[in-house]
């Protein structure tokens, strides 16, 4: 009877635990193993040591993956850490009409990432309403290659990435703020203090976990971008495939009866180590900042 009561609670975390071992545990361990081998989608591959590690120090088309990445990430880290704050701030406020602006701004959140993609590409095509309006305005005088050119079209999905994303954000902002003693800015107000010292010294400190939080989440899409490339790009990854992220090149390497799994093993390995870096140096601030 001991015996039964004892190996009960081990029976309710089974499922659980086959799960996490059947889909997480044990394809990752099997990429390690991949990485190793010349491995094909329909076929056994061979043990080839370090070569895939050795072939990705000369791709030339990984180096631009992965500068495309840390732009992709330097550029949206800031942005999305701090837009979205400022509009919670604003929508936080109970003014007239503030629930129509608030489901204005979370509405992309909710909309497919490749149904925005999709819009987004008849809106930046050539011929489509940004460089018409753009030239019957006389700002350009000839369409704008924002689908082609290789700067361009980076910029133009790091775009879309922050539009979508201010929603998002938005709310996690809202909760944190939430949780900012009124009586603290109701204090300050009442000393004198303006609305922006007091959101540098009262909102900002408040919401400091908060920031941190939603930095490596950003930091973590960034580096992991993949529907807003390819559908840009038309799946092409830009002219060369000069735009094409590290998520790109796995899922080209990785399909086809040709593909080569064991270097798009290779390529996932590298692709971990480049996420968990910042993830490791933005808690590591936040412990500072804690300890503080």
């Amino acid at each position: 009877m001991r015996s039964h009561r004892w190996f009960s609670p081990w029976l309710l975390v089974l499922p659980a635990f086959v799960w996490l071992l059947v889909f997480s545990l044990w394809p990752s361990i099997n990429t390690v193993i991949l990485s190793f081998t010349n491995a094909r989608p329909l076929g056994g591959g061979q043990f080839v040591g370090l070569a895939n590690f050795r072939a990705l120090l000369e791709d030339e088309q990984l180096r631009y993956a992965l500068i495309n990445s840390v732009v992709y990430m330097l550029v949206c880290l800031p942005l999305l850490t701090i837009l979205p704050l400022l509009i919670a701030v604003l929508v936080e406020k109970k003014l007239p009409g503030i629930t129509f602006f608030r489901t204005v701004f979370y509405t992309p959140v909710v909309a497919s990432a490749v149904v925005v993609a999709l819009i987004w590409t008849w809106l930046l095509d050539e011929r489509g309403l940004v460089n018409g309006l753009a030239e019957k305005l006389g700002f350009i005088q000839g369409p704008l290659p924002f689908l082609s050119d290789q700067w361009l079209l980076l910029f133009s999905a790091i775009s879309l990435t922050v539009w979508k994303g201010l929603g998002y954000y938005m709310i996690i902002y809202l909760a944190a703020l939430g949780n900012v003693g009124r009586e603290l800015h109701e204090a300050a107000a009442v000393d004198g203090a303006s609305a922006f010292r007091r959101f540098i010294n009262i909102t900002i400190p408040g919401v400091r976990g908060t920031m941190i939080l939603i930095a490596i989440l950003i930091s973590v899409s960034a580096l992991r971008i993949f529907s807003e490339l390819f559908i840009l790009s038309g799946g092409t990854g830009g002219p060369g495939g000069r735009d094409s992220s590290v998520v790109m090149l796995i899922q080209q390497y990785s399909q086809g009866f040709e593909g080569n799994l064991g270097y798009a093993s290779a390529l996932s390995i590298v692709l971990f180590f480049v996420t968990v870096v910042p993830m490791l140096v933005l808690a590591r601030i936040n412990q500072k900042a804690a300890d503080a």
